[in-house]
């Protein structure tokens, strides 16, 4: 669709729906395991001189972080942040896109949870 036309939708929604699809199939398995956790999409990964082992990374490119949250007072939740130009960048069309965000996703679920990635797939 022309980008004039209403129903033309961009990239970064494009994405969100493919985050969205994998999120909802998990949560529909796991729904008592993911309750709390939050997704997010940001375009980039911040710029940090290193990267800790929370980050899913592809060479030295992030594609993912897991923050596992923090109980207690000030209580954060656990989060996880895709980035979606790197990940944009490593597809070759939307279904490899598909398959790479659902991948990912996947990975840094399991490691949240502590169990293998094979077990949720």
């Amino acid at each position: 669709m022309p980008a004039t036309v209403p129903l033309a939708r961009t990239k970064a929604e494009i994405f969100d729906d493919l985050v969205l699809d994998t999120v909802e199939q998990l949560e529909r398995r796991y729904a008592k395991e993911l309750a709390g956790v939050e997704f997010a999409v940001e375009d980039v990964p911040p710029e940090l001189n290193v990267y800790d082992s929370d980050v899913l990374e592809d060479g030295e490119v992030p594609l993912a972080r897991l923050l596992p949250g923090r109980p207690g007072r000030q209580e954060l939740p656990p989060r996880i942040v895709l980035y979606r130009r790197p990940l944009e960048f490593r597809a070759m069309d939307r279904e490899d896109l598909a398959d790479l965000v659902h991948d990912v996703i996947i990975e840094q679920v399991a490691n949240l949870l502590g169990v293998d990635p094979d077990e949720l797939s």
